[in-house]
Formats: C-alpha cells, structure tokens, sequence
C-alpha cells in the first residue's frame, strides 16, 4: 500500500470502533435495565409481539384483583349467613322443646319464646351491618327486581339467583299441569256418635318425627282430633272431623311429606259411649294406616317442564335462576278455571362481577334480603317474623305452625348459602384459577421476548470489550504511519 497523507487503515478502524462501541452501549443498557428491548429498533417484530402480551397481562392482573375482591366480599357474606343459620338452629331447637307443652310449664314456654325474639332481633341486626366497602350484602340492596309478584293471588316468594346479561326483563309463563297434594288418610271409619272404648295407644309419623297419642276411654270423634293435634308440632300431621271418620293429613304438601299411623294397643270404637261391650262392627275401630306420600304439583316454565318441592318451584334456563312459591289455591287446583300465571324478572338489579378480562365474562347474581320479615313463607308455611310473641305462629299460638315455619327459613338460608359458595367456588375460585394460569404463561412469554439473557449479554460484553480496546490499539498503530512520512522530509 502506498504511503499517502491520507490513512485509510485510521478511518476503518474509526468506524468498526464507532460499532463496536454502540454494541457496546446497547447492551450496558440491555444489563442496566434488564430489558432487551428499549426502543422499536431493538427489535420491531418482538416489540409489536410484547406489546400484546403486556396489554393482554395487564387486563389479566387487573381482572385477577377483581376476582379477589369478589372472593373476599362473597366470603363475608358467608360468614354472616353462617351465623343466621346458627340462630335459625337455635330457634329450631327452641320451638321443638316446646311442642311437648304437657312437660312445660308457662314460665318455660314465656322464657324460650323470649329467647326466640332475641334470636329474631339479632338475625335482623346481622342483615342491617353485614356490609362490604361499604355495600350492604344481605338487606336486599343486591336483589334482582319482578314485577307481577307482589299482590299476585296465584304466587309468592319469589327470588331470583341469577339473571343473564340481556338488557330486556324476561318474563315467566307458568302453567300448571298438576296439583299438589298433601299426605292423607282416613284414621278409623267411626260415626258420629261413636266413641273410643278402653285406653288406646297410637303413634304417629309424620315429616317432622314420631309421636305415641294415648286416647282414652270415652272420647268422641271431635276429642280424638283435638289430641292427635296437640301433637302436630312433634309430627307435621293435622287431624279433621269429618262427618263419617278423622281424616288425617300433613301439614306441608309434597313427596317430602308423609303419614303413618301404627295402632299399638286398643283401637276399639264403641258406637255406645264406651260402655263394657264394645261395638261388634270392627270397622269403626281405629285401624293402621300404611305410609301415604303427599304430591308435588307439577308445572311448567315457558313451556319447559321444571321441578318443584310441594308448592315450591325452581327454574333454570338461559342464564336466569330462580325460585318462587305457587299459592295454596292455585298449586293444589283450587282456581280450576286459571290454569296459568305469570311474572316479570327485571333486567336491572343483582351484584355484577366481571370473572374474566371481557364484557362476555360477566355474571349477575342476586342476594335477597335474608331479614326475618322475608324469610320462610315457602310451601304454604308463614314467614319467620310470624314467630315473635303476639304474631300468628307464637309458641302459645301454633307451635306446629312455628316449627314448619322455621325449618322452610332454614332450607331457604342453606339454599342461599349453598347458591353464593356455588358461585364462590365454581365461578370466581374457577376464574382465580385460569386467571393464575394465564398471568403465569403471559409473564413467561412477555420475559422471553423482552427481558435481558444477563448470561448472554455478560458473554457479549465481554467480547464488545475486547473489540473496542482492540480497535483502540490498533488505531495508535495506525497512527503511527502518518509519523513516518516526516522521516522522508
């Protein structure tokens, strides 16, 4: 090469020592900050890539806090519903130590109906303070509104779980195809002037227990009834005179509701106020009477055919769950000439919680008001206020009444319950679940593409170093030529 002024070798190396050195920048910055991306140019494709995933991982983490905050809402209201029901159990146990009145004196009945009210009070105070964020959870500020409920001669109690996410009400069509029916029996065929000779030892079973009746000598048909009914707390079986013989049936209606009757001793009618000699037709004596089963009524929902438990009935379809009461005279085919009926379930109202990271992921919920004044009511029964002193199912009132009460507020707490851990569980713990998963694999892929290899960027700046204190060497030699031209001057 001929010896110039001019010293390409210095400008070469000047340039691979400018790259050398921008390599060498770029990936102090890629070691600094721990991304491998720090502009479009780093890697266009992979930032366009981490871009998507980033935006997609935020919706996710953001939807995973939601879900978490539902978890820990639904688990306060569990936790107070838990206590409802502890109160309900103890009411229970209250009413039933006090249907057996013959070993109760007044002063006890007083005290256990004082405790009732007690219980009532606290169960009205937990639904007044049960709140989350400030949020009532159990006053009914989560309802899903009807229409066509309240003051409807043909139903009652109706709540709705959940709706689906269309903004216009959906209305109900029931149809009813058959009646329901209660458990019943005719207890001994006995005419009106007959009479029970000798002591006679009966018991009797019902939905809610066992209870052995001692009818004694000398009764008529209408003081039998009135002794197997003061034992209808014990059993769930009312008696009535009727003009030929005692007609025995359940309290409630349904499959769930039953009779038996097991004649143990006596059980002889005498047609001649219970003289010594008994009356020679044994079919006027009090006789067995096998298991008899109550009915369901049977109806349908738009046209679908749907379950129902005595007077009770459930539906589900379309994202819309819910439950209502058919009444007394139109579930057991009392109103002949109205076979159909009809409510209005409202597009508004419930508690709306996103589960995933799009609209589509929404679920509506509904969490009625779970205070003694709304609950019971179900399958012909009163509602649970009825039971504080002075109303229409006080222990000195109708215990037996008080009983059925109860345990219909029981069954529909637990229902409640049992629905909200359903949703608690299957739904949000499902979604926590599939949201973890997803943040998981999103935050692995957003690492590959844009976090810095720190092995590999450590090895790379090992050799970008070496290649610029090369360069730098080099480029003295370099230097050097332009100093041996003066030599030939």
């Amino acid at each position: 090469m001929a010896l110039t002024v001019t010293n390409t070798n210095t400008i070469t190396l000047l340039n691979i020592l400018n790259k050398n050195s921008a390599a060498q920048a770029n990936t102090l910055k890629q070691l600094s900050t721990g991304k491998r991306i720090n502009s479009g140019k780093d890697d266009p494709a992979g930032l366009i890539a981490l871009e998507n995933l980033n935006a997609e991982l935020t919706a996710v983490n953001a939807s995973l806090t939601n879900n978490q905050r539902t978890d820990s809402m639904l688990t306060v209201a569990d936790s107070s519903i838990t206590e409802i029901s502890s109160l309900l159990g103890e009411i229970e146990r209250l009413v039933v130590a006090s249907t057996s009145d013959a070993n109760l004196t007044a002063s006890e009945v007083s005290a256990n109906q004082s405790q009732i009210d007690d219980a009532l009070v606290a169960i009205d105070r937990i639904v007044k303070t049960t709140n989350f964020n400030g949020k009532k959870l159990l006053d009914g500020n989560f309802s899903i509104g009807t229409v066509n409920v309240s003051g409807n001669q043909y139903l009652t109690d109706a709540r709705v779980f959940s709706r689906s996410q269309v903004t216009t009400d959906t209305t109900l069509t029931i149809n009813r195809v058959a009646s329901a029916k209660l458990a019943s029996a005719s207890f001994g065929f006995m005419n009106g002037t007959a009479r029970t000779s000798g002591t006679s030892l009966i018991a009797v079973t019902g939905k809610l227990g066992t209870a052995t009746v001692t009818l004694t000598s000398g009764l008529t048909q209408a003081q039998v009834v009135t002794t197997i009914n003061s034992a209808k707390g014990q059993t769930g079986v009312s008696a009535i005179q009727n003009s030929t013989n005692v007609k025995l049936n359940s309290t409630t209606y349904g499959t769930d509701a039953y009779i038996s009757v097991d004649v143990l001793s006596g059980g002889i009618i005498n047609s001649s106020y219970a003289t010594a000699t008994g009356d020679s037709n044994t079919a006027n004596d009090l006789r067995n009477q096998v298991k008899t089963k109550g009915v369901d009524a049977n109806v349908t929902v738009n046209g679908q055919s749907t379950g129902a438990d005595g007077l009770d009935v459930s539906y589900s379809a379309n994202g819309l769950s819910t439950q209502f009461t058919l009444s007394t005279a139109f579930g057991t085919g009392n109103t002949s000439a109205t076979t159909s009926t009809n409510f209005t379930v409202k597009a508004s109202g419930g508690a709306t919680f996103q589960l995933g990271t799009t609209s589509d992921t929404r679920q509506t919920i509904g969490i009625d008001s779970l205070a003694s004044y709304n609950l019971g009511g179900g399958n012909g029964t009163a509602k649970l206020t009825e039971l504080k002193s002075g109303g229409a199912q006080a222990l000195k009132t109708d215990v037996a009444g008080a009983l059925d009460a109860i345990r219909e507020a029981i069954s529909e707490v637990a229902g409640v319950r049992g629905r909200i851990g359903g949703f608690q569980k299957f739904q949000v713990g499902s979604s926590i679940n599939s949201l973890q998963a997803a943040q998981t694999g999103l935050s692995e892929a957003t690492s590959v593409i844009g976090d810095t290899d720190f092995a590999l960027a450590t090895a790379q700046l090992n050799r970008e170093t070496v290649l610029v204190q090369s360069a730098i060497q080099l480029l003295g030699v370099a230097n050097q030529r332009a100093g041996q031209i003066l030599s030939l001057l």
